[in-house]
């Protein structure tokens, strides 16, 4: 009896030692369209990109965020390391007695120094990029968790049906543009995730209803019961943005619907460019924010 490891038919020879070594590996996935091309290919056969296998195009913007909960994880990691510095630098204002909402409160010092926004940053102060740093520092323990617990329920829905890099641009810009609205009516001062969490809403709403169908219904009706929620919240809790919140709203729909969504437009190379865009700019305002504190946590 012959195993199948033993048994060579007659006159086989054995493979030469170096065709067994690994080759190199000639194919890649497009950087636009996601399908499998020569990495020699002058341009992909499927979508046009031109030289799909060049460097540059396989690099950092195709690897904008690695899976969906890790810029989940990332973004939450930001913002409980700006809350913590937030209540280091002053922490003998924080407030650790009254009703809930008020337990470790920062002060109105230290979140000015880390980038509150607002008019009076915006208009007195001309502290432009606190329209983002913003969106990373919040007002007390249980506003950070609320807005938290809100992103890891909306953001895997959103990149599911944008991608991650749209998800990016979408609760970046949507921050800015709820901020810059709320400066607009006034608020002097505004802090939180809130305006960008809501932009996710927005544009969920966007895909719901321009999609349409039992799941699209079902997706407008069910993050359209979250608006209406965040609206009747605003109206009974004081010291609620509610123009940040609309703002962010308005602002997560209209990127939406210029960016498309995964079913209409596969993620392409300029989604990638501006998330990974966002990822720095964020990243670069967060570090000029950090520093300020930690001068003043220093040097004061």
């Amino acid at each position: 009896m012959f195993s199948r490891s033993q048994y060579r038919p007659a006159g086989a020879t054995q493979r030469p030692a170096h065709m067994n070594a690994p080759q190199k590996r000639n194919s890649l996935l497009c950087p636009n369209c996601r399908r499998l091309v020569s990495r020699s290919a002058p341009a992909c056969p499927y979508c046009g990109l031109k030289k799909p296998g060049s460097i540059w195009k396989d690099n950092i913007f195709t690897r904008v965020s690695g899976d969906d909960t890790s810029i989940l994880r990332l973004i939450l990691i930001a913002n409980i390391v700006m809350f913590v510095l937030s209540l280091a630098i002053d922490p003998r204002a924080t407030s650790f007695s009254g009703h809930p909402f008020g337990f470790l409160t920062p002060s109105n010092g230290s979140l000015l120094v880390l980038g509150a926004t607002g008019s009076v940053p915006l208009f007195h102060y001309q502290n432009w990029w606190s329209l983002i740093s913003a969106s990373y520092l919040h007002g007390s323990l249980i506003h950070i968790v609320f807005n938290m617990i809100a992103l890891h329920q909306l953001g895997p829905l959103i990149i599911r049906e944008y991608g991650v890099s749209r998800t990016i641009v979408i609760y970046t810009v949507s921050g800015i543009g709820g901020y810059l609205i709320s400066a607009l009516f006034g608020v002097r001062l505004t802090i939180g995730a809130s305006a960008a969490v809501c932009g996710l809403i927005g544009a969920a709403l966007y895909y719901g209803k321009s999609r349409g169908g039992t799941y699209g219904h079902a997706v407008y009706r069910q993050i359209g019961g979250w608006a209406v929620g965040i609206f009747i919240f605003g109206l009974l809790i004081p010291g609620i943005n509610n123009w940040g919140h609309g703002g962010g709203m308005l602002a997560g729909a209209a990127i939406g619907a210029a960016l498309g969504y995964q079913e209409r437009i596969a993620e392409t190379i300029r989604h990638k460019f501006l998330g990974t865009l966002c990822i720095i700019v964020t990243g670069g305002v967060l570090l000029w924010s950090a520093v300020n504190g930690v001068l003043l946590l220093f040097f004061r």
